[in-house]
């Protein structure tokens, strides 16, 4: 496929270009919607695949046996990521705001303090609040267009009501590869405030630098009672209408308590979400990201090249996701 290809989405029940105008009243007919995180290329060949293939069968009843589904998420973290998973660590969810809610659900009470490194994608704060705790804004540091963590001023805000810290890496929206440091001093915050941590690495396939991201079960091992993983394949291929997540727990008592909330909300996935993933995951899905990661590198450089020329504007150099963060405060 060529990603120079221009497809129309307009009129398509699409979020991001029929809800547009509603939303921010720039018109359909002449706007460019850049407002939420969905690209406008289509899924590898692998995936439509897939999908026509369950259209051919004609008949889509509940899934059934999710072997083949896991041995995929098993391959490509160890493959792309060096991480060994066990199967029967892999929960499935609708998307990883639906796997947020859930973990703020099943490891938090009313009232607690989950800690956020913001500015940080605006769901996090959203299902926070609607589930009645306290987000716990811990801001991060602009360093020369380049975010950081300062733990010792994080330190001094902790009360002892935080239970819960939900770290984005890659980070969203400021495009930061954490390095594995400041991933080890994220490790290290969470065991000093007896902290549960929920890594959110629904961007970790979309690196476009030099960086490294590392998985953060990789990090510290000794975290393990107290580390909840999410990843997904709905930003790296574009895939967000399938709505399915995975959360990874390998803790055993951590594993029994998302599994009864899960139970209690009568939960079940989506087969068309799990046969798409099943296809992602594969080398096929591979080499089209490896060309893909190519393409938004130049897309990244175009843009930023552009914007910078605009007196008053600075776009903050990203090393992943597909995303864009300009400051305005110079106009």
């Amino acid at each position: 496929m060529s990603f120079d290809d221009i497809i129309d989405r307009r009129n398509t029940h699409c979020a991001k270009w029929d809800v547009m105008e509603p939303l921010y009243g720039v018109p359909l007919k002449d706007g460019i919607a850049m407002w939420v995180a969905d690209m406008d290329f289509r899924a590898p060949d692998c995936v439509q695949d897939a999908v026509q293939k369950m259209r051919d069968h004609g008949i889509y009843g509940y899934f059934g046996d999710d072997a083949e589904y896991k041995a995929a998420i098993q391959w490509w973290m160890k493959n792309r990521h060096g991480w060994d998973v066990k199967a029967g660590d892999i929960f499935t969810t609708h998307g990883l705001v639906n796997g947020t809610a859930l973990c703020v659900d099943a490891f938090t009470e009313k009232g607690d303090g989950v800690v956020l490194f913001t500015p940080v994608y605006h769901a996090f704060a959203k299902v926070i609040n609607a589930a009645g705790r306290k987000v716990v804004e811990c801001p991060l540091v602009n360093n020369d267009d380049r975010y950081e963590m300062d733990f010792a001023a994080y330190d001094a805000q902790m009360t002892g009501a935080e239970k819960m810290v939900i770290l984005c890496s890659p980070h969203n929206p400021g495009g930061r590869v954490w390095t594995r440091d400041e991933l080890q001093g994220v490790a290290d915050f969470a065991k000093r405030h007896d902290l549960l941590l929920v890594s959110d690495e629904i961007h970790h396939d979309l690196i476009i630098s030099d960086a490294e991201h590392t998985v953060m079960p990789l990090v510290d091992p000794s975290i393990a009672d107290r580390l909840v993983m999410m990843t997904a394949v709905t930003k790296t291929f574009n895939i967000a209408g399938a709505h399915t997540g995975n959360v990874i727990i390998a803790d055993p008592d951590l594993h029994a308590k998302f599994a009864a909330t899960m139970h209690a909300l009568g939960m079940s996935p989506n087969s068309f979400g799990l046969f798409m993933t099943t296809a992602a995951y594969s080398p096929e899905g591979a080499a089209w990201v490896d060309e893909l990661t190519t393409y938004l590198a130049g897309n990244r450089d175009l843009f930023d090249t552009a914007i910078n020329a605009i007196p008053g504007l600075k776009s903050m150099p990203l090393e992943a996701t597909y995303l864009a963060w300009v400051d305005f405060s110079g106009t």
